[in-house]
């Protein structure tokens, strides 16, 4: 059947219509932007009146045909998000994972920076040389515990010398070798260390019992120690400088005296190895060279005598007549001998007038 025999055939004028009408809108349209883009010549700004009216209308026909489109944005994030969500949920663990790991790192190098800051640190009143070495190695067991730390004789270390964490006393070296030396520590059944009570200078001897808190013995003194008293060494017997701090006194549960150690408040693996001999170390060598000997006196009779004042005997040489004519007087013989002094051309006639008593 042709189209305009059928039920469509009266709808040809009114879409002749409704295209004049499109047309005229569209033309009313482009008029409109023409004038919105006029500047206008009664006003002081440049924005007119024509755009403003055009921005007004516009302004909810835009927000109404972009809201379908941030919606369905919208949407797609969320349906999005929530089909990845179990892969986004392995992604954030596999990173917090890696993140753990770089936070215990760091808080291992920040411990390990606060601890060298400790020990260099360290200074001792007057001061001694000192050498920095890190623990190696352990040897522990019922009777032995001491350590093995990689600084030796090249470093000037010696047996004997005291060493040091950055809490306290240690113990002190045992054994060197070229790069290596053995620490006895305070617990070890052969260490003896000699200290004293802070509070009352009551003088002890510390001694390993292979236990974690060293005893305290032959304590001198009416009531010398409290619990809690602060322990250092007495520096008696030269074995290490008076003064290093140990531990904290304590009661045991045997009735004795035992001692917690500052040392074990921290890992012993890096320490300071005091370069300590003895204390003649510690006196000031400025004013041991100043001082003078006083003269050395000599006791030679012949040049004491010679740098002596003239002696008394001396100016009885002047009346040599008078002895001369004794003799022709007849007087007795004991005169002769005193007529040798009358000669003192001789250097060693001297000397006779000394040998006249015997």
């Amino acid at each position: 059947m042709p189209f305009r025999e059928g039920p469509l055939g009266d709808l040809k004028v009114p879409l002749t219509w409704t295209a004049a009408v499109a047309l005229i809108v569209a033309a009313v349209i482009a008029v409109a932007f023409l004038l919105a883009d006029r500047r206008e010549t009664l006003q002081e700004q440049a924005y007119g009146v024509t755009r403003q009216t055009v921005d007004t209308v516009a302004k909810p026909v835009s927000g109404a045909i972009a809201a379908p489109g941030r919606w369905t944005g919208l949407g797609l994030d969320y349906v999005r998000s929530y089909f990845f969500t179990a892969s986004e949920n392995r992604r954030l663990k596999t990173e917090l994972a890696e993140m753990r790991q770089w936070r215990d790192r760091a808080l291992a190098l920040q411990d390990t920076n606060d601890r060298y800051k400790s020990l260099l640190g360290l200074r001792t009143d007057p001061p001694i040389p000192m050498a920095s070495a890190r623990v190696v190695s352990d040897s522990r067991g019922p009777f032995a515990n001491t350590r093995l730390a990689d600084a030796g004789s090249e470093r000037g270390i010696q047996v004997g010398n005291p060493v040091l964490n950055e809490r306290g006393l240690v113990g002190r070296i045992v054994g060197v070798a070229q790069g290596a030396s053995r620490v006895l520590l305070l617990t070890d059944i052969a260490s003896r260390t000699p200290v004293m009570i802070d509070r009352t200078n009551a003088r002890a001897i510390l001694t390993g019992d292979g236990g974690p808190n060293p005893k305290l013995e032959y304590l001198r003194g009416v009531d010398p120690i409290q619990q809690g008293d602060r322990v250092v060494t007495s520096g008696d017997g030269g074995v290490v400088p008076r003064g290093l701090p140990v531990g904290a006194a304590v009661k045991g549960l045997d009735g004795r005296w035992r001692v917690v150690l500052f040392a074990d408040q921290a890992a012993i693996d890096y320490v300071r190895i005091l370069l300590f001999k003895d204390f003649a170390q510690l006196a000031d060598q400025k004013q041991l060279e100043a001082k003078t000997l006083p003269p050395v006196t000599t006791e030679d009779p012949q040049t004491s005598i010679l740098s002596a004042p003239p002696p008394p005997a001396t100016p009885p040489a002047t009346p040599p007549a008078a002895t001369a004519t004794a003799p022709a007087a007849g007087t007795a013989q004991p005169k002769p001998p005193a007529a040798k002094p009358a000669a003192p051309k001789p250097a060693t006639a001297t000397p006779a007038p000394t040998g006249a008593p015997r």
